[in-house]
């Protein structure tokens, strides 16, 4: 921008643009009248063409052709005598009544040109037509022989007064035409001068724009643009040319120099979150190590325990009283326990740190699998264990059939008075399998629906139902490690029902849908009775 534009008093950007506003629209109000007016006159010479002169000559042209029919006809009846030669003369006589009814209400009225040249041709008509049909009314003599000759001259007049009546219309036709083309000339001049204003006004918007307004916003945003790219964020940012763009530049270094104060803040809060996070991998790392670890080591020590009061009391049994065999099977008893304890431990630290080889599993010989690890205990509870058609997955079976196994335990553990019956299906929702596990149990309160996937966590004491808290932690484990999810249905009010999802294993074209897919009615029982 030059000097004398610095220097000058600058309006605001509002006030520049109202008055630009009122400009365009002072433009665009006298442009709006302009073009009104020009097709207005346009309307008015086309319909006055169109709607009037030549509708008219047509009109005209009809009257002329009706007549010379009538005349036709009248010449065939006097040169012959036959009546058969009248039904021209009749037909013609309806289409003049026609013609002229038509012409008058296009506006041939008394009065006007083409109307006093319509009562021309009429006089002249009604005069030809007395002439000539007085020998074709009823009663009357036959016609002499100069009988047409008489009419013809009659005739002529008609003809002279049709030849003005189609002279005057061809010249209002002609007229209307001149008037036509003279509309359309001066709307199309018309829609010239406002598009070369509408140009010179947005060339000279444009350059007020581009020296008022889009110089300073350039200049702004290349520094905005220099601090960004140059990643110098303590660069100041100023602001020239109207107020407004000054107040901008001022808003924008402030904003800046919060920046700086949050990234600051920000940086700092990252590094903190970084040692944290980097303490918090080492402290999980080695707390899953010292489990793994500790569990293991505590095997070769708990064994010697055991093996060792499973000797006194073996040696012993039968010459100590019965309180001493009493703490000798506490004693073994409570090694048992932790030995279990420590296996299980063992398994739920193994989940994730030694992964296995995903491959394509049949989930329902990993509940098969699962089922003959139970058997045993299927058989003690007579339990019934229903099965549905289970699909295929990926994942590692050993890990799924803890899975089944668990809580499949679970079901035959936490029974009432009746035997247990157990169902295990499978539906297809979308892109994941929801496998169901479902009892007649005892059931659990939807207070502790989270509770109990907690590791250690117990709802009843150990000597109500054996287990050492790990099972349902370790299934949540296994199936987040498979990409799924597990929880209890709060919903069922008789027993439990667990559901856990796995990845459909190959998308078919109906998961695209949306629907579900039911996998088959269960197809197999098994219960405690059977054999082996």
């Amino acid at each position: 921008m030059s000097r004398s534009v610095r220097a000058q008093p600058h309006w605001p950007i509002r006030r520049w643009v109202s008055v630009v506003g009122l400009v365009e629209v002072v433009l665009l109000l006298a442009a709006v009248a302009g073009g009104v007016l020009a097709v207005g006159n346009l309307n008015d010479a086309r319909t006055r063409l169109l709607d009037q002169s030549g509708p008219q000559l047509l009109q005209a042209n009809a009257l002329s052709q009706a007549l010379l029919n009538q005349e036709t006809g009248i010449r065939g009846f006097l040169l012959t005598g036959q009546r058969d030669f009248l039904d021209p003369y009749l037909a013609g006589r309806a289409q003049q009544a026609a013609a002229v009814a038509e012409l008058r209400r296009l506006g041939a009225l008394p009065g006007t040109r083409i109307g006093d040249d319509l009562e021309s041709v009429l006089r002249a008509a009604g005069a030809w037509q007395d002439a000539v049909t007085k020998p074709a009314s009823p009663g009357a003599p036959p016609p002499g022989p100069g009988a047409a000759d008489a009419g013809k001259t009659l005739f002529d007049q008609v003809r002279a007064t049709l030849d003005t009546l189609s002279a005057h219309l061809s010249a209002a036709r002609d007229s209307g035409r001149v008037d036509l083309n003279g509309a359309a000339t001066q709307l199309t001049v018309l829609l010239l001068v406002i598009a070369g204003l509408v140009v010179i006004l947005f060339v000279l918007l444009w350059v007020w724009l581009r020296r008022v307004i889009t110089g300073p916003i350039t200049r702004l945003a290349s520094e905005v643009r220099a601090v960004s790219d140059a990643d110098d964020i303590h660069r100041p940012v100023h602001g020239s040319g109207p107020r407004e763009l000054v107040e901008l530049g001022a808003d924008v270094d402030a904003m800046r120099l919060r920046i700086v104060g949050e990234v600051s803040e920000l940086e700092h809060a990252h590094e903190l979150l970084d040692t944290r996070t980097q303490e918090l991998e080492r402290s999980n790392s080695d707390l899953e190590q010292f489990a793994y670890v500790a569990s293991h080591d505590l095997q070769e020590p708990l064994r010697k325990v055991a093996s060792f009061c499973q000797l006194l009391e073996r040696r012993y049994k039968g010459q100590l009283d019965e309180r001493g065999e009493q703490y000798i099977a506490f004693a073994v008893d409570g090694a048992k326990r932790m030995q279990n304890l420590i296996n299980d431990l063992l398994s739920f630290s193994r989940v994730g740190r030694r992964a296995g080889e995903l491959t394509v599993v049949d989930t329902g010989k990993l509940l098969a699998d699962a089922l003959g690890n139970l058997e045993p205990v299927i058989e003690e509870t007579g339990a019934r264990v229903e099965r549905g058609e289970l699909p295929e997955v990926r994942g590692e079976g050993p890990l799924l059939t803890a899975v089944f196994q668990n809580l499949v335990n679970n079901a035959l553990k936490f029974h009432g008075e009746a035997p247990p019956v157990v169902r295990a299906t499978a539906e297809r929702q979308g892109e994941e399998w929801v496998f169901s596990v479902s009892d007649n149990g005892i059931g659990i309160e939807e207070q502790y629906a989270e509770r109990i996937f907690v590791i250690f966590q117990r709802l009843h004491s150990k000597s109500a139902y054996g287990g050492t808290g790990i099972g349902l932690a370790m299934c949540r484990k296994i199936v987040e490690f498979h990409g799924g999810r597990i929880w209890l249905d709060t919903d069922v009010t008789e027993g439990s029902c667990f559901h856990f999802t796995l990845p459909v294993l190959d998308p078919a074209p109906e998961a695209e849908t949306g629907e579900t897919e039911q996998t088959e009615p269960l197809i197999e029982t098994r219960t405690g009775n059977e054999d082996a």
